[in-house]
């Protein structure tokens, strides 16, 4: 997900290979014992990928597992703004008086076709939320972040004596529609599994390299609203215009219109992206249809300027309605999801600046890196309750050294999340995500 990476950081990506020598040897060897059984686990989990809100044999493979390492396990956990269930779980193991810790890790893959070419790619068929056929990948990496969370788990048990207090688990369905994290927050999360002291997370990188990661405080990720906008004509027969009003040259017009809000209405300081990502309209070739419909994302780190952008959505639908004579009965509908919306990812300063600091210990500080915020989003963020739960996300590198800093130094983008191309290099990320996090949580919980 992430872009930008200061330019010193080319001066990071010499060797794949980490650095242990601050790092107790037990843990070490301890990570790579179990790493030919996590590296199966990766690939299990890349071949059978499962769509957003139909996580269902993805959490109880997890459910399973933890269970097996002696965790108190409940499924089932979410409820989606219509009342469906949720395929979460939470994974508890309690381990005297200490602080109560949330790591959370996202079940959830994409409707994507994979073209990596791999071995274990995955070749999953599905239907998506509007009824159509896809192809479905982990494009994001979500495998990845259970694969290692199931290692941080092992670890943790391994490593009982060095820790005190409750570590709960998190496998989060529907990241991706970020909808999961509200849908169990709905489901009285912290009521019924107690409100964490700290919340833990990290996401995999393409720009990162693998055998490092990135974590930096303040903002990582912006907000994101998802916008439905249905422009509404007069269907006619396409051989007569005039007898009609049509949607689709509208709704081309208010795409146009729509690029303008961004570069000519907010402030150049205030990051914001506003994107048109679904057209659809008509059934026909000689029928003039009666509406299009057009689905939106926006991302942005202020809500003020969040709030500035969907009116200037509405005031440019309506505009361009008014300038082509729409009747007032037939003006543009602009909804606002209340479902697929998420506030921005902000690391609490501190805890990041304690996070580093562990991580720095474990891999070698030449193995963490310094990065800047991008305009991606999650809904990770929720778990801290508008701040009030200090949290942090962190990157964990994923791709080749040597091909980041040829990224770096000639400007052509790895393929990353979200590309059918995506290919993380499992090793040493997923020995270099266990290591980190396991390390960061036996000196949170002391």
């Amino acid at each position: 997900m992430s872009r930008n990476l200061l330019p010193s950081a080319l001066l990071l990506i010499a060797s794949s290979q980490l650095v242990f020598a601050q790092q107790p040897k037990d843990l070490e060897a301890s990570v790579n014992a179990q790493l030919p059984s996590l590296i199966e686990t990766y690939k299990d989990l890349h071949r059978n990928p499962e769509l957003s809100h139909h996580e269902e044999h993805t959490s109880a493979k997890l459910a399973t597992d933890l269970r097996q390492l002696g965790y108190t396990v409940t499924e089932h956990v979410g409820r989606y703004m219509d009342g469906s269930q949720a395929w979460g779980i939470v994974a508890v193991l309690e381990n005297g008086k200490g602080p109560r810790l949330l790591i959370r890790a996202d079940m959830d893959a994409l409707p994507v076709e994979e073209k990596t070419g791999l071995d274990y790619a995955s070749h999953v068929h599905s239907t998506n939320a509007e009824g159509q056929p896809t192809s479905v990948m982990h494009a994001c990496g979500h495998d990845i972040h259970m694969t290692v969370l199931l290692g941080t788990a092992k670890e943790l048990v391994e490593h009982k004596s060095q820790w005190h207090g409750t570590a709960v688990l998190i496998g989060q369905p529907s990241e991706e529609t970020i909808d999961g994290a509200r849908a169990m927050l709905a489901d009285h999360l912290y009521e019924r599994f107690g409100a964490p002291d700290f919340v833990l997370a990290e996401h995999d990188n393409a720009i990162v390299p693998a055998g490092s990661i990135g974590i930096k405080g303040g903002p990582l990720l912006a907000s994101s609203t998802s916008i439905d906008v249905i422009m509404r004509g007069i269907g006619t027969h396409g051989s007569r215009p005039e007898g009609g009003k049509d949607p689709v040259l509208l709704a081309a017009e208010f795409v146009i219109l729509a690029q303008s809000i961004v570069s000519r209405q907010i402030d150049p300081q205030q990051p914001a992206v506003l994107t048109v990502g679904t057209i659809h309209g008509g059934l026909k070739r000689n029928i003039i249809s009666e509406e299009v419909t057009m689905g939106l994302t926006l991302r942005t780190y202020s809500t003020a300027v969040r709030d500035q952008i969907i009116a200037a959505v509405r005031q440019t639908a309506e505009g361009v309605a008014v300038a082509y004579g729409i009747p007032a009965d037939r003006m543009p509908i602009v909804t606002v999801s209340q479902s697929e919306i998420t506030p921005p990812t902000l690391n609490d300063p501190k805890f990041a600046a304690r996070i580093r600091g562990i991580a720095e210990k474990a891999l070698g500080p030449d193995h963490v890196q310094e990065v800047q915020p991008v305009m991606g989003s999650e809904d990770v963020g929720l778990f801290s309750l508008d701040g009030k739960i200090p949290a942090v996300m962190f990157w964990l590198g994923a791709s080749d050294p040597a091909k980041v800093a040829e990224s770096l130094k000639t400007g052509v983008q790895l393929p990353g999340p979200h590309s059918p191309l995506f290919a993380p290099v499992y090793e040493p990320t997923l020995r270099t995500g266990v290591t980190a996090m396991t390390a960061m949580v036996l000196d949170i919980l002391q």
